[in-house]
C-alpha cells in the first residue's frame, strides 16, 4: 500500500457530561499523540455557540498546542475571516509562527460560517459584507505576514508601513478553504494551496479540484496546485465496533440538519438508545455511506484509494468517533484508537513544509 500523510480536523467535541475544560483536554490529547504518531498537521476549525464545540478560538487553542507538541505543522482550519479584522488574525498567526517556527498554517474560509447575532458580536459594526472582500483581506494578509509588512497610503501622500510582528523570520502557510467553486478557483488565480471540504457533503469534490487545478496561476511562494482531501473516519478493530462508536456523531449531525435544538454529544450507549425521526434516520443513513467506518485496515484501503482517485498524497481526517459513559471524563479513546489503528496500516511519509 502506497505511503499517504495523515493530518487531523478537530472541533474539539463536548459530549455528555464534560466542561469545556475536559474536551480541550481530550482534544490536548488527541494532538499529543498524533505528534507521537508522526501525523502531519493538526487543524481546529472555528464555530461558535454550540453546545457540542468548543473550538471557538483557533488561534488560542493552537497557541496551547504549540506548547504541548514537538513536530506536529498547526492551524486553522479555518479560520472564518469575515468574522475578523484581517491585521488581527495576522498578527495572532504572526505570533503563533514565532512561537512554534515552520510548523503554523493558516487556513481561512469566506464563509461567516455564523447567524447574525454572532457575526455582530465578533464584529463591531456588526456587517457581513465583509464576505464581498474577501479576495482584498487574503491579499492583505498575505503582505502583513511578509517580512515587508504591507503599505497603507495616508491622505497626505505618505505611505505608512504596517507589520504583523516587527521582525518575522518566517511566515505561516496561507491556505484558502472552500466548499464552493468559487473559494476553488480564487484560490487557483492567487497562487495559493487549496483544501476543499469534502467532508461536509462528500460532493463536487471533483468538480472543485479540477477547477482549483485547471486555474492555477503560479505565485511567489507556490509553483504548482497544491491539496488535499478531508474526511470523517471512525477505525476500530471491527466493522461492528466502528459502526457503534460512529452513532453519536451521526446523529448528531442528523438533528443538525434537521433544525432539531442541539445538545452536547450523547455517550455510545446513549446514541444506541435514542429514536430518530424517519427523516433523521435517512441522514444518518445517507452520512454513513460517505463516511470512512470500518475496521481498521479496510478503512486504510478505501482512504488510499479516495487519495489515490483524487490524485492527492495527504488526507486529512476528522475523528468522528463517539466515546462510551465509562471513558476517561478527559480522553475521547476510541478518537486516540483512530489515529493509532490508521498509521499502523499507513506508513506516514514526510511532506514538504506546506
Amino acid at each position: 500500500m502506497p505511503d499517504l500523510a495523515l493530518s487531523v480536523l478537530d472541533l474539539v467535541p463536548v459530549r455528555s457530561g464534560q466542561t469545556s475544560a475536559d474536551a480541550v483536554a481530550a482534544s490536548v490529547a488527541l494532538a499529543e499523540r498524533a505528534d507521537a504518531l508522526g501525523l502531519h498537521r493538526y487543524w481546529l476549525a472555528e464555530h461558535h455557540n454550540m453546545p457540542s464545540v468548543a473550538s471557538t478560538n483557533p488561534p488560542v487553542l493552537l497557541g496551547v498546542l504549540a506548547g504541548r507538541t514537538r513536530r506536529i505543522r498547526l492551524g486553522s482550519g479555518g479560520v472564518m475571516l469575515p468574522n475578523h479584522a484581517p491585521f488581527v488574525i495576522a498578527e495572532q498567526f504572526a505570533a503563533l509562527e514565532a512561537a512554534a517556527p515552520g510548523r503554523i498554517d493558516l487556513g481561512v474560509g469566506r464563509a461567516p460560517g455564523s447567524d447574525p447575532v454572532i457575526t455582530a458580536l465578533l464584529r463591531s459594526e456588526g456587517h457581513t459584507s465583509d464576505v464581498d472582500r474577501f479576495p482584498e483581506h487574503v491579499r492583505d494578509i498575505e503582505a502583513l505576514l511578509g517580512a515587508d509588512g504591507a503599505g497603507l497610503p495616508l491622505a497626505t501622500g505618505e505611505e505608512y508601513t504596517v507589520r504583523a510582528t516587527p521582525a518575522a523570520a518566517g511566515a505561516p502557510v496561507l491556505w484558502l478553504l472552500g466548499s464552493s467553486d468559487y473559494s476553488a478557483e480564487l484560490a487557483g488565480r492567487l497562487g495559493l494551496p487549496y483544501v476543499f471540504a469534502h467532508h461536509f457533503s462528500g460532493q463536487g469534490t471533483e468538480h472543485a479540484l479540477e477547477l482549483y487545478r485547471s486555474r492555477f496561476e503560479a505565485s511567489e511562494h507556490l509553483g504548482e496546485p497544491r491539496t488535499f482531501l478531508t474526511a470523517n473516519v471512525v477505525a476500530a478493530p471491527t466493522a461492528a465496533a466502528a459502526d457503534r462508536l460512529a452513532l453519536p456523531q451521526l446523529q448528531h449531525m442528523a438533528r443538525l440538519r434537521t433544525g432539531t435544538p442541539l445538545t452536547a454529544l450523547d455517550t455510545v450507549e446513549a446514541a444506541e438508545a435514542a429514536v430518530l425521526t424517519s427523516a433523521q434516520q435517512e441522514l444518518v443513513d445517507t452520512m454513513r455511506s460517505r463516511w470512512f467506518v470500518g475496521e481498521a485496515a479496510e478503512v486504510a484501503e478505501r482512504l488510499t484509494a479516495f487519495a489515490e482517485r483524487f490524485g492527492v498524497d495527504e488526507v486529512m481526517i476528522s475523528p468522528a468517533a463517539g466515546a462510551f459513559a465509562a471513558d476517561p471524563i478527559g480522553r475521547v479513546p476510541a478518537r486516540e484508537a483512530t489515529l493509532e489503528l490508521l498509521a499502523a496500516h499507513l506508513p506516514q511519509r514526510s511532506l514538504a513544509a506546506a
